[in-house]
């Protein structure tokens, strides 16, 4: 079983900066990938940005330029450096971590939103 422990999210007034936080604890071996997704107010869950199996990463389109995108393999971790933040980045944040052995967990998810 795979905890993930998200944190960061609040209010914040458009321009501003937020970094996301994302900690995975637990019993397995190895994490495969590791991502970010949002879900706005009436929205589908959709990746705002992700490691890919071989490392690379991979953005929205919305997001590129403003978020970035980073983990600590040592410790488990995935961040999510969010800047010039604008009202459409409003959503809850869900971390996503994919094992090695092809389960796939979630977050509980942390609210971000930005004021206009």
């Amino acid at each position: 079983q795979v905890q993930l422990v998200e944190s960061g999210g609040g209010l914040v007034q458009a321009g501003g900066s937020l970094r996301l936080s994302c900690a995975a604890s637990g019993r397995f071996f190895s994490i495969n990938t590791m991502a970010w997704y949002r879900q706005a107010p009436g929205k589908q869950r959709e990746l705002a940005a992700g490691f890919r199996s071989g490392g690379t990463t991979n953005y929205a389109d919305s997001v590129k330029g403003r978020f970035t995108i980073s983990r600590d393999n040592a410790q488990n971790t995935v961040y999510l450096q969010m800047n010039s933040l604008k009202p459409e980045d409003t959503a809850v944040y869900y971390c996503n971590v994919i094992l090695s052995t092809g389960y796939m967990y979630w977050g509980k998810g942390t609210l971000v939103t930005v004021s206009s």
